[in-house]
């Protein structure tokens, strides 16, 4: 694997999807990397043996630490965000959490950003706080202001840009300049954009995350979570990882692998249609303001327009205020292509009614219309606007 990723360095990140983490001659010319179920790994000899336990061994170890397809899966995740190594995780959840785990202990202090995925949360209220770690919530747009906010006792910076319910911007260059003068980690989820379309470790962060379970997988059929980082940095989380003996099964690394290889056009079709749903939204006379960092009237477009490459399917609409609960269900419950669920990232259309207000705590969120949560996913144009369209429908009908 290493030679192929050294081979495939310099080649346009579309090649790089298709050929990263594949090695078919050591593997019997099979095309895609095989998907090795293991627990015990046999040594031939004893100096096999004494490179596992000194951290030499190339290859798998033992199950719990990845098989061969996890490899394949972490090299070519590494490769794609610009980093030493990467680590499989079971959600991105967990790889949140583990995150937290590694760069903080009992009395250190942590921010994060009020935009941040809504579970980060319960990571930091419930599971650092009860170990010793305090955790201020700041503003996304705070940039270098976040200085005032760092302590002798801060360790990490988690931001999220754009968020994933309300899609602020931040920026993490000018973050990231404050927190390395002080010493400071700052990671950054980046499962909006995936690495095709923005680097966090390019633009000054330490770790990059990503729910792969949104874009790598992309068939709504995994959960899987990824970290990237450095080498020393690397070297913690891996360590964390093992103490706490997170994994991810060889099934998922598999099929992680295969989104992969659909990444970029699969994304050049959910910005598209984003776009275009965005600008259907935006003339509806229902709606008061459509939320997508890519759209110029986004507050935050120049910041969008600076470091990414391009846009998701993900973006939310806010409501004008006076719609009943009777003629909103009306609206959801009659849609046959936009499906409610809590991910997004998939082939398939989802509309998703949000509460940003639940969590809100440093900036509170004052719109007073509702809010829904849109992706964009492949389906043909005109027949998710139709969709909308006999949904609004019902709507007034029910108003």
């Amino acid at each position: 694997m290493t030679g192929a990723k050294r081979r495939n360095s310099k080649r346009h990140v579309d090649t790089a999807l298709v050929e990263l983490g594949r090695d078919p001659h050591a593997n019997h010319g099979v095309v895609n990397p095989p998907v090795y179920h293991a627990s015990t790994i046999l040594f031939p000899t004893l100096a096999a043996l004494e490179s596992a336990e000194n951290g030499t061994h190339p290859g798998p170890t033992y199950g719990r630490r990845g098989t061969t397809t996890a490899q394949a899966l972490e090299q070519t995740v590494a490769a794609l965000d610009g980093a030493d190594k990467a680590i499989a995780l079971p959600s991105g959840k967990a790889a949140m959490a583990l995150t937290f785990a590694t760069f903080t202990r009992a009395g250190d202090h942590v921010l994060v950003s009020d935009n941040a995925y809504g579970p980060v949360r319960m990571i930091c209220n419930d599971l650092m706080e009860k170990f010793g770690v305090e955790t201020t919530y700041f503003d996304p747009h705070i940039g270098s202001g976040i200085s005032k906010l760092m302590r002798p006792n801060t360790r990490l910076v988690w931001c999220e840009s754009p968020g994933s319910l309300t899609f602020e911007m931040s920026d993490i260059p000018a973050i990231a300049a404050e927190a390395r003068q002080r010493g400071i980690k700052v990671g950054v989820d980046n499962s909006w954009a995936s690495p095709y379309y923005y680097k966090p470790l390019d633009h000054g962060a330490d770790i990059a995350m990503q729910a792969g379970t949104k874009y790598l997988v992309g068939h709504s059929d995994a959960m899987v979570g990824v970290l990237s980082a450095q080498m020393d940095d690397f070297k913690s989380l891996r360590h964390m990882a093992d103490a706490l003996g997170y994994h991810l099964a060889p099934d998922d690394c598999y099929l992680a692998l295969r989104g992969i290889r659909t990444l970029s056009v699969r994304l050049e079709r959910h910005q598209a249609n984003g776009l275009a749903l965005a600008e259907y939204f935006a003339k509806r006379p229902e709606v008061a303001r459509v939320i997508h960092p890519a759209r110029p009237d986004h507050p935050d477009h120049a910041l969008w327009q600076r470091d990414f490459k391009g846009a998701s399917g993900l973006f939310a609409v806010v409501l004008k205020p006076g719609v009943s609960h009777n003629a909103f269900a009306a609206f959801t419950d009659g849609l046959e292509l936009f499906g409610m669920g809590y991910s997004w990232g998939g082939y398939e259309s989802l509309l998703l009614p949000v509460r940003p207000e639940k969590i809100r705590s440093a900036v509170p969120w004052r719109e007073e219309g509702k809010v829904l949560r849109i992706h964009a996913g492949l389906e043909d144009l005109s027949d998710l606007t139709h969709d909308l369209d006999m949904g609004f429908d019902r709507l007034h009908a029910h108003g």
